[in-house]
C-alpha cells in the first residue's frame, strides 16, 4: 500500500539535473541505444595521433565528455594534457601519458593506441567527424535533462517553479557549453565598432538605451542602459506607479520599445485605467466610476489608438517569485523582444525559500536576481521600493537619501542607479524660500549613478490624470495642475510650510531654480 504520508516520502533525486542519472545507467533505465558515433570516435583519436596539427582543428570542437565510450573520453583527456605541456603527441606520448596516470590498462593498453591509428589513413576529414561527435553528445545531454525532468515532475514533494527553473537552466547549459563563439577579425570587429560610433552619432538625442521619454532624465542617463538594475524608490503614495507607466508609455509608444510590466500591489486593469486616464487626459476618478459626459467617451476613443497597439505587456501574478519573474522575462523576450522590464514592487516578492524567515537575507536574493536577470536578457530592469518610515520622522523637507531604503545594503549595492521620487507639495510644502510655487512639482533624485553623474530632474506631476511629464509639455494653465497628496487623487494637504532644499546638485539644469533672475515658476 502506498505511504500517504507525505512527510515520510522521499525524493531519491537530488542535487541538478545534469548531475543526477548519467552515462548508460540512464539509457538502460529508457532500454533505447543512446546516440552515438563510436567509430567515428575511433577515427579521430586515431587521426589525433597520426598527424601533429590535427588538435588545432577539433579542441574548439571536443571536449573529453563529447565522446561516448569513457575509454575514449580518457585517451582525448591525456592527448589535451600533452597539447598543454607542449609535447609531441602520438601513440608513445599518449601511452606514456595514459601509463603515467594509471588509465592505459583501462583503455585497452598499448594495442588498442595502435588499433585505433591503423583504422584511418588521414586526418582530412577529423572537423566533419568531431561536429558529428558533438552533436550526438548534445542529443545525449537533451536526453538526460529531459528524462530527469519526466523522473522529478513525478515526485509529490518537487517544487514546480524551482523544477521549472532548473529545466531552462540546464537546456541553457546545454547550448552555453556547446554553442561557442569564435574569434573574429580585427577588420570585421573595426567596421562594427564603425557602425555602432555613427548609429550613435545619428541619435541627435544622445540617447544609447532605452528612451524615458523625459528629457531631462534621458540627458543625464542616455536613457535606461541595458543589463542596469535601476531602483525607484519613495516614500507610498509618491507618484512610484504613476512614473513608471508614464515611461513605460513613453518607451513603447513613442518609441516602440516592448516593455514588460509586473504589477504585484495593482490589478491589471487598474494599471490600464491609469494608462487611459494619462493619455487621453481624462480625470482618473472618472475613469474608474465611469462617469464619462459624452464628449468624453468620444475624447478617449480618440486618443487611446496608438495605446492600444503598444508593446506593452502587464502581468499582475500577486506574490510573483524570482523563479516565476525570470521564466515569464525568458518567454516574453523570446516570443516579443521586450527591451525593459519595471517590477511594481521589490518587497511585496518573494525570494527563494532558503531564505525565507530572514526577510533581509529574502531582499537581498531578490535584489541579487533582478541584476543577474537584467545582465541575462540585456534589458533594463526597473524595480519600484518602498522607502522606511525614518523619512517621515525627519525635520526639514524631507528629501530621501539612501540610508532610508528599506533592508537598503543589498538593494543599493546591487543597484546600477537608485532614484529617488520627490514632490514637495504632498508634505504641504507649497513653496520656497522665496515664495515661489511649487504646485505641482516633481523631481527625480539621482542618489546612484554608477555610470554618470548625480543630478536632479524636475518634472511636472498632473495629479488629475496621475502621469508625469516634461515641465515644458504640461498645459500649465490648467488650476487643477497642483493637485496635492497622494498620487492618484485623494485627499489634498494644506499645511503651509516652505522648502529647505539647500543648494541644487552642481550641473542640475532646470532655468527656474539656477536663474536667480527668474522670478515667475516656469510652471
Amino acid at each position: 500500500m502506498e505511504n500517504s504520508n507525505p512527510k515520510q516520502r522521499k525524493n531519491p533525486i537530488k542535487g541538478t539535473l545534469r548531475s543526477r542519472l548519467t552515462g548508460q545507467e540512464l539509457f538502460n533505465d529508457l532500454g533505447k541505444k543512446p546516440p552515438q558515433e563510436v567509430e567515428m570516435e575511433e577515427a579521430v583519436l586515431g587521426a589525433l595521433m597520426l598527424e601533429k596539427e590535427a588538435l588545432t582543428n577539433v579542441i574548439e570542437i571536443l571536449r573529453p565528455e563529447s565522446f561516448y565510450k569513457e575509454s575514449h573520453q580518457r585517451i582525448y583527456s591525456a592527448i589535451l594534457s600533452l597539447f598543454q605541456k607542449s609535447e609531441p603527441i602520438d601513440i608513445l606520448t599518449v601511452s606514456n601519458e595514459l601509463r603515467a596516470t594509471g588509465q592505459l590498462e583501462f583503455v585497452g593498453g598499448s594495442y588498442q593506441l595502435t588499433q585505433l591509428t591503423s583504422r584511418i589513413n588521414s586526418a582530412a576529414n577529423i572537423e566533419y567527424h568531431a561536429r558529428i561527435i558533438a552533436q550526438q553528445a548534445i542529443k545525449r545531454e537533451m536526453i538526460r535533462v529531459a528524462t530527469e525532468i519526466h523522473k522529478e515532475a513525478y515526485e509529490d514533494t518537487t517544487d514546480v517553479f524551482a523544477l521549472l527553473d532548473r529545466a531552462e537552466q540546464s537546456l541553457f547549459k546545454v547550448s552555453e557549453s556547446n554553442i561557442r563563439k569564435n574569434f573574429s577579425r580585427m577588420t570585421d570587429l573595426m567596421r562594427e565598432a564603425i557602425e555602432e560610433l555613427n548609429a550613435k552619432k545619428n541619435h541627435k538625442d544622445g540617447l544609447t538605451g532605452v528612451a524615458s521619454g523625459f528629457s531631462g532624465l534621458d540627458r543625464v542617463t542616455s536613457g535606461w542602459q541595458r543589463s542596469d538594475l535601476v531602483i525607484l524608490a519613495a516614500r507610498p503614495a509618491m507618484g512610484k506607479t504613476a512614473f513608471v507607466i508614464s515611461a513605460a508609455r513613453n518607451a513603447a509608444v513613442e518609441f516602440g520599445h516592448g516593455v514588460a510590466i509586473f504589477s504585484l500591489e495593482m490589478s491589471s486593469i487598474q494599471l490600464v485605467n491609469r494608462l487611459i486616464s494619462a493619455e487621453a487626459e481624462l480625470e482618473s476618478e472618472k475613469i474608474k466610476k465611469g462617469n464619462l459626459a459624452e464628449y468624453e467617451w468620444q475624447q478617449l476613443h480618440s486618443r487611446i489608438g496608438r495605446l492600444s497597439e503598444a508593446p506593452i505587456f502587464i502581468d499582475d501574478t500577486p506574490a510573483l517569485s524570482v523563479l516565476e519573474l525570470r521564466a515569464k522575462c525568458r518567454r516574453l523576450k523570446a516570443q516579443h523582444d521586450i527591451q525593459m522590464v519595471i517590477i511594481d514592487y521589490l518587497q511585496l516578492m518573494t525570494g527563494d525559500t532558503s531564505s525565507r524567515g530572514n526577510r533581509e537575507q529574502e531582499i537581498a536574493s531578490i535584489s541579487r536576481a533582478l541584476k543577474n536577470l537584467a545582465k541575462e536578457l540585456n534589458v533594463p530592469v526597473i524595480a519600484l521600493s518602498q522607502l522606511s518610515r525614518a523619512v517621515e520622522t525627519r525635520g526639514g523637507d524631507k528629501r530621501p537619501q539612501l540610508s532610508d531604503l528599506r533592508e537598503s545594503g543589498s538593494i543599493e549595492q546591487d543597484a546600477d542607479m537608485v532614484l529617488f521620487l520627490y514632490r514637495p507639495e504632498y508634505y504641504g510644502i507649497t513653496e520656497d524660500e522665496e515664495g515661489r510655487p511649487l504646485n505641482g512639482l516633481g523631481e527625480v533624485i539621482i542618489a546612484k549613478h554608477r555610470n554618470g553623474s548625480l543630478e536632479n530632474v524636475y518634472l511636472r506631476f498632473i495629479g488629475k490624470y496621475t502621469k508625469f511629464m516634461d515641465p515644458e509639455m504640461a498645459g500649465f494653465n490648467d488650476a487643477s495642475l497642483g493637485q496635492g497628496g497622494p498620487a492618484g487623487g485623494g485627499f489634498e494637504i494644506t499645511r503651509s510650510s516652505k522648502i529647505n532644499s539647500g543648494p541644487l546638485p552642481e550641473g542640475s539644469k532646470n532655468d527656474f531654480f539656477s536663474n536667480p533672475g527668474n522670478s515667475e515658476s516656469p510652471f
